[in-house]
């Protein structure tokens, strides 16, 4: 099967690509693109569903870096293909032309960042741990360290769990907007005392914030969507014991 890549012109004329489940060989509650080495999947289908987005990146397979993913702030300079076991970090930026640098979600924000001018990319794991802890903040100034200018980033959030889908708690957004009571804006009024957050919008809005040049969302839902995305949200309504990982990626 084709793989289903979602690409947009805003990182244009970079490789890269927000990953769909479609075109891979795990089974399944994996069926499909599952490119997690941390989910239960066979190690083989995933290995061969890497290999073929490194092929569509036009990368070797054992240039497609990924990480240990933990929800934190933490950044990773890479100059050569990170391999296991791999570091614990939620983004990573480079200026070294060959690297593939890519990150793994099933809900979460895959955020692809470029500066043109400077020749330097980044990707970021952005779920709302990370984005109160700072991961976008983080990566942006980890660019600037290579020689990039915030003024001329631009920054793209793949798909990732919308606000009709993401349900929380009545104490949820006190976590937020006891952080900063702008974020209210971000939560609207759900059934029984819940709230629907905006994750993505939180995400442009702190990219934005931050005073990168572009900011935008692709501005699909991976619980929406299950013959495109694999979510964290709708395995668990589901009651199935794991879930698999969509990659997004972007080669300098």
């Amino acid at each position: 099967m084709t793989l289903n890549i979602i690409t947009h012109d805003a990182l244009s004329p970079l490789r890269h690509g927000f990953f769909t489940r479609k075109g891979g060989v795990s089974s399944g509650i994996y069926a499909g693109l599952n490119c997690g080495p941390g989910s239960r999947d066979q190690s083989g289908a995933v290995a061969i569903n890497r290999a073929r987005v490194a092929a569509a990146l036009d990368v070797d397979e054992g240039a497609l870096s990924s990480l240990h993913q933990t929800h934190s702030a933490d950044v990773i300079h890479v100059t050569a293909p990170v391999t296991p076991p791999r570091p614990k970090a939620d983004a990573m930026v480079t200026a070294t032309p060959g690297q593939a640098l890519g990150v793994l979600t099933a809900d979460c924000q895959p955020v692809l960042f470029h500066d043109p001018k400077a020749g330097v990319i980044g990707a970021a794991h952005a779920g709302w741990k990370g984005l109160l802890g700072g991961v976008l903040e983080a990566t942006i100034d980890a660019m600037e360290g290579l020689g990039a200018s915030r003024a001329s980033i631009t920054a793209v959030i793949g798909p990732s769990l919308s606000q009709p889908n993401y349900e929380v708690g009545p104490d949820f957004p006190a976590q937020f907007t006891q952080h900063d009571p702008a974020y209210d804006r971000f939560f609207a009024p759900g059934n029984a005392g819940r709230f629907q957050f905006d994750l993505t919008g939180l995400g442009l809005f702190r990219l934005e914030r931050a005073g990168v040049g572009q900011a935008v969302r692709t501005g699909h839902c991976t619980y929406g969507d299950p013959s495109l995305f694999y979510s964290y949200r709708r395995s668990v309504h589901r009651g199935e014991p794991d879930y698999g990982r969509l990659i997004a990626a972007i080669v300098l």
